[in-house]
């Protein structure tokens, strides 16, 4: 009989009830250190005093009105964001997943205005992970996504990660845009190095194509910019945000050129949910602790910290480890244990850390965690090592 919840986790056998901080507590009172933060959505930890109170004081007030009327939060989080980045315009979602629909919705529409309907092609890469819609799984394209959800949506022609020449060799009178993560999260921590960023930006401009990031996972702060992509100097035409900007509560985003939303006019999109008060009262609040001064060279300090206490980590268990990676406080171990029985050794340490592709464990932790707490997540991720190879 199938379970009354759709069986698509394998969920590990935990109920949390509680959060504080970088710290989750189970059912049966137990403290887990959280490396995960929700796969980078809990950016400030659990419970952090400023979005509970712009949660509360919103709920108290007004919760949902639909966009067609004026939604006072929304605005004010979207003049914060266009603030803060290159865009013009921002469309609030519900999901990363959303930012992918309207982001691709968005490239096309964009040609089609301009005379080019034949542009429709986007070129994505592999390791690449853009949300389970129908637009996300095409982006992707792997097996794992897209096997048994046929036919899917046409247009995308897919890269390997790393190939420039075949990147070159792809572009096409056809081609309207290329999609890529700047570190991609679940295809393990593997960030774009910033000339190769450079070179994208520097080849749409060449050949008249869209250039859409997808920081769902590596912006607001997770890399130590607000986003990512700023670390190599340029700028994108779109931009998919989720994850961080709600610090736990279900909003995304995509940002955009004046220009390259040009397509995007009345009733061309929209969405029930999207930049409900909620959502917005509690974005803002993010937004603002995160661009507060100071915040992002103390992500910066604790993320050197952390990474010179990884790499001495798989200095001491070479067994178990290969190699660290990653920006900021968006971390991957490479294992040579196989990473799951690594994450399951960290649950008997009490230490929660998400596997991802090419046998990597991320470590995502809030962006407030602090010093004494990375150093005790590095000792328990040794004492689970430790453990696995007396197993």
């Amino acid at each position: 009989m199938i379970p009354t919840l759709l069986p698509t986790y394998s969920r590990a056998a935990f109920s949390f009830e509680k959060g504080e901080g970088a710290w989750l507590i189970e059912a049966d009172g137990r403290r887990f250190l959280d490396l995960g933060a929700g796969i980078a959505v809990n950016a400030l930890g659990h419970a952090h005093p400023a979005l509970v109170k712009a949660l509360t004081d919103q709920a108290n007030a007004l919760w949902h009105t639909s966009n067609l009327y004026q939604i006072p939060k929304q605005q004010e989080l979207a003049d914060k964001l266009t603030e803060q980045t290159f865009a013009d315009t921002v469309f609030f979602t519900n999901s990363g997943t959303e930012a992918c629909e309207l982001a691709v919705k968005m490239a096309r529409k964009y040609w089609f205005d301009k005379g080019q309907p034949e542009k429709t092609d986007i070129i994505a890469f592999s390791g690449s992970f853009h949300g389970r819609s129908s637009a996300g799984i095409a982006a992707a394209g792997s097996e794992k996504m897209t096997k048994g959800f046929g036919p899917l949506l046409p247009g995308f022609v897919h890269l390997e990660f790393g190939d420039h020449d075949a990147l070159t060799a792809a572009i096409s009178e056809t081609t309207g845009a290329i999609l890529i993560e700047p570190v991609q999260g679940e295809g393990g921590i593997r960030p774009v190095p910033d000339q190769c960023l450079k070179g994208l930006r520097d080849l749409c401009d060449e050949h008249d194509i869209l250039l859409i990031l997808d920081e769902v996972q590596c912006g607001v702060a997770r890399t130590g910019k607000l986003f990512a992509h700023e670390w190599s100097g340029i700028t994108p035409d779109i931009m998919m945000v989720a994850k961080g900007i709600g610090g736990g509560f279900p909003i995304g985003a995509v940002l955009a050129t004046e220009e390259a939303a040009s397509g995007m006019t009345l009733g061309t999109h929209g969405s029930t949910y999207g930049g409900n008060p909620l959502g917005c009262a509690v974005g803002c609040a993010v937004l603002d602790y995160v661009t507060a001064p100071g915040f992002l060279d103390a992500v910066n300090r604790k993320a050197g910290l952390m990474r010179q206490k990884l790499e001495g980590l798989v200095a001491a268990h070479p067994e178990v480890f290969e190699s660290v990676r990653g920006s900021g406080l968006m971390l991957g171990v490479k294992c040579k244990k196989t990473n799951t029985d690594v994450v399951n050794a960290g649950y008997n340490q009490l230490i929660l850390t998400v596997p991802a592709a090419d046998n990597v464990i991320r470590l995502l932790p809030p962006l407030t965690i602090e010093d004494d707490e990375i150093a005790l997540a590095v000792d328990r991720l040794d004492a689970a090592a430790t453990a696995l190879v007396a197993a």
